[in-house]
């Protein structure tokens, strides 16, 4: 969820936010039903509402919403725009709409139940002819030389002011990518298309493909630079390319395990994959480096390589695990169990506090406690 200031942000963001403007007012006609997904504090919804929208459901799981009710009032757009406080997917719409507006992802298209949401939004929602915007989106890898996006990695593992040996670290960091700000003198080997997320035909949230390069130059390789362009609706879109102007998105930065001298005539052949697993992705790329006779690198790397993981964490998520509760997670059972039976919170809170007295101290944990779930799990 962001923050208000990150919602400022993305306003701010003229690149990004003309774009989604001019594509608005492109493709709402008067009279046009419209449902904005992640209204956050309603910008999208209320440029919806000026291009000539008759009703704009603008849906939020989050708090943000309450600000963006009242900026609706402000703005004069409140008799246009109906709030919905929940995930879009456990929505149901009264009606049809002509327009599906979104702005989901993160750095990458690929974020969290982004792609889920729009593609049980366009079964659900959208008229037979209906709009999607954005459209469809581009993601591009190319691979990068790139020292300085690549030293955060390594730096405060291989070198220390303390005289610690902290390098059984660095494996770990380096199965992990970041956002960064990449300019076009980081672009070492050309720029590939990696998919193309059509919105009106996508049906599954994972992507997979094996991309190929032979290197036309000399150089250092520390990884993969990866970013998007966005085409809203025709001819209206924005791109978070390196040498585009810089948007609030930036790109990512792959790293590789260690960095590869490339001469000309080398073949790059790298196995990117993103699968959906829970709430976020789990980011795979497998790079090999070969020189025509012998294999210079060969790297397997993974985001789930990237979280340091004990061996009773991972025995406790294994599919065979028999679990009991721990102290945590009885307590949680009981303020359940409490709210179920409909029992006022401070009742619940004195009774936790009564029963859990090594997990909780004070009376006013106690109720923050009951109140965080109260908040996640009651109507």
């Amino acid at each position: 969820m962001y923050s208000l200031l990150g919602y400022g942000g993305l306003i701010a963001d003229r690149v990004r936010t003309d774009a989604y403007a001019a594509a608005l007012r492109q493709t709402v006609e008067p009279g046009s039903i419209v449902v904005d997904i992640g209204t956050g504090t309603g910008i999208l919804a209320f440029l919806a509402c000026h291009a000539g929208a008759k009703k704009v459901y603008a849906i939020e799981p989050a708090d943000a919403i309450e600000v963006a009710r009242e900026l609706a009032a402000a703005n004069g757009c409140a008799d246009r725009v109906e709030f919905i406080q929940a995930r879009s997917t456990q929505v149901a719409l009264p009606e049809r709409v002509d327009v599906i507006v979104s702005d989901l992802g993160g750095v990458l298209p690929l974020f969290q139940d982004h792609l889920p949401s729009i593609i049980d939004a366009r079964r659900r929602f959208l008229k037979r002819g209906g709009a999607l915007l954005p459209r469809r989106e581009v993601m591009w890898v190319a691979v990068a030389g790139a020292p300085d996006l690549y030293e955060p990695y390594v730096a405060p593992w291989e070198r220390n002011a303390y005289g610690l040996d902290l390098r059984l670290a660095r494996p770990i960091a380096t199965n992990d990518w970041r956002k960064c700000r990449g300019r076009p003198r980081h672009v070492l080997l050309e720029p590939q298309a990696w998919t193309t997320l059509d919105f009106a035909m996508i049906d599954r949230a994972d992507v997979s493909r094996q991309l190929v390069w032979t290197a036309l130059r000399a150089g250092t390789a520390h990884g993969l630079l990866v970013w998007f362009d966005a085409e809203l609706c025709d001819g209206i879109g924005f791109s978070s390319a390196p040498a585009a102007p810089d948007i609030i998105y930036g790109q990512a930065f792959f790293p590789w395990s260690d960095p590869v001298s490339l001469s000309p005539g080398d073949a790059v052949t790298v196995a990117l994959s993103a699968t959906l697993l829970g709430d976020d992705y789990i980011w795979r790329w497998d790079t090999r480096i070969t020189d025509g006779r012998a294999t210079k690198a060969d790297f397997r790397q993974s985001t789930f390589h990237g979280v340091p993981l004990s061996a009773s964490t991972l025995a406790r998520r294994s599919a065979n695990h028999v679990p009991s509760l721990n102290e945590e997670g009885r307590l949680d059972r009981t303020i359940l169990e409490g709210l179920d039976a409909h029992a006022p919170l401070d009742r619940i809170a004195d009774e936790i506090l009564a029963k859990f007295p090594t997990v909780l101290s004070t009376r006013t944990q106690a109720l923050a406690r009951v109140a965080d779930l109260s908040a996640k799990y009651s109507q």
